[in-house]
């Protein structure tokens, strides 16, 4: 997908148009935990900064898209996860599918909870 937006704005603006609302539903999600994060462009992806170093990226590819590092822990959100699983450290949502903005929030506060971020 795009690779050379500057912002998150850009970026979902140079994605189709169907996929532009499942991804700024995602930002959203992310957001309504880390409301006073920074975003920024890592690795030519939207990135919410958890602090100045770790951040939850997310993607969108050709069927899904991405969000990583989504790292397994011991938090009951991983049972949950696991249908969404692709590889080690990413979750992945399948375009043709409803996403589950929900479970990303809670996602999000396991992961802030593991930065030391948050509320």
């Amino acid at each position: 997908m795009p690779a050379t937006s500057k912002t998150i704005d850009e970026y979902i603006a140079a994605c189709p148009g169907d996929v532009r609302p499942l991804l700024s539903g995602i930002r959203d999600a992310i957001r309504r935990v880390l409301p006073d994060a920074e975003e920024r462009i890592r690795y030519g992806m939207p990135a919410i900064m958890f602090d100045g170093r770790n951040a939850i990226h997310f993607a969108a590819w050709k069927k899904h898209i991405g969000l990583y590092p989504i790292y397994r822990s011991d938090d009951p959100v991983q049972a949950e996860l696991e249908p969404y699983r692709d590889g080690k450290d990413g979750v992945k949502f399948l375009l043709n599918r409803p996403v589950p903005y929900d479970l990303i929030e809670r996602m999000v506060r396991m992961l802030a909870a593991h930065h030391g971020a948050g509320r």
